[in-house]
């Protein structure tokens, strides 16, 4: 190796709110120290809303100066979230999550309301023209996926290289038995399709039960919907979950839930088949069907509640059928490791 260097991962943080591009930056700056180097994470906040906000918040990067901390040089910055990646450094890398993707893919569907502020137009081109920029300036450019590398190369004609994420959990999850619920583990808004699986749940023939960690803005609006629908003591909401209970989740769960919309990467997947367990997701999931395969690793269904019903039922009338596919796991996400994250990032 190199000699050790002081590097600063870069990403921005919506206040009270926590998912997987938090712990992206988390487990890197991890495997930074592991590996030798000096690493501390630098979050600014942002708001998503008025859309002004955005653009201040990307303004707010581009003005820092962290070419040096104290009076000694940063090696490197790694940049991750927008709009952490409009920060100006001689030695910027992007490990980009993805843009913001409101004003690019999702413009124009139910998942975005850009368009709905009267400045929305000239502020979206000043957010693309800032995008160009700050992102072309990289050293070096990966992302996350091979999805948020063809959306860079369509929508601002930058070329990049995947490089998937590990889980920070990588090493500690492991197969237990194949328990009776099914366990999501997602920050709870629209998009991560939480109330497909309750809808699911109230077609299903078997008394399938489902355990779902995380928290976000929906949290209210789903346990409402799971009453709604009659679910009783079959949906537990947990919550934000310990690492140390998360793991136990994992490894004695039937099967995992992870079917949201277009999906970028989605840790879930990762953790899920790493811990031997099955996954359950949708044929327009994204990201996610880059790992899961119908009937080898997991299941995939239409975006419809009577079909991933169907699917629940199976699951839950044959744990040796989960077992089958949980076993094939393991070897499909083998190759995503810290270390070579780290080989790939630093300069």
């Amino acid at each position: 190796m190199s000699r050790p260097k002081r590097i600063l991962v870069c990403t921005a943080q919506v206040p009270f709110a926590r998912g997987g591009a938090e712990l992206l930056a988390e487990g890197l700056c991890a495997a930074l120290r592991t590996a030798g180097h000096q690493a501390e994470i630098v979050a600014l906040p942002f708001t998503r809303t008025p859309h002004r906000e955005l653009l201040s918040s990307a303004l707010a990067w581009r003005m820092l100066d962290l070419t040096t901390v104290e009076g000694q040089p940063v090696d490197q910055v790694i940049c991750t979230k927008f709009p952490s990646y409009a920060l100006a450094h001689p030695r910027k890398v992007v490990w980009l999550v993805h843009q913001y993707r409101q004003l690019y893919d999702l413009r124009g569907t139910r998942w975005s309301d850009w368009g709905a502020e009267p400045d929305d137009a000239a502020l979206g081109a000043a957010l693309q023209r800032l995008d160009r920029q700050a992102l072309g300036e990289a050293v070096r450019r990966w992302t996350i996926s091979r999805k948020v590398s063809e959306r860079l190369a369509r929508f601002n004609g930058l070329s990049s290289q995947p490089l998937h994420p590990p889980s920070v959990y990588s090493g500690r999850l492991r197969a237990g038995r194949y328990g009776d619920y099914i366990l999501s583990v997602a920050r709870l808004d629209s998009a991560k399709r939480i109330d497909l699986l309750l809808r699911a749940l109230a077609l299903t023939e078997q008394p399938v039960r489902a355990i779902i960690g995380g928290s976000g803005a929906a949290r209210a609006q789903l346990e409402q919907l799971a009453q709604q629908l009659g679910l009783g003591q079959r949906v537990r909401f947990c919550g934000w979950l310990d690492d140390a209970t998360l793991i136990d989740l994992y490894a004695e769960a039937r099967a995992v839930y992870y079917a949201p919309v277009d999906e970028d990467f989605g840790l879930s997947t990762i953790e899920a088949l790493e811990a031997a367990r099955p996954v359950l997701t949708c044929a327009d999931a994204g990201t996610v069907l880059d790992f899961v395969r119908d009937g080898v690793t997991g299941l995939v269904a239409p975006p419809e509640p009577r079909a991933m019903a169907a699917r629940l039922d199976a699951l839950w009338a044959d744990a040796g059928f989960a077992a089958r596919l949980g076993a094939a796991g393991p070897a499909t996400v083998a190759h995503i490791r810290w270390p070579q994250v780290v080989d790939s990032l630093v300069l």
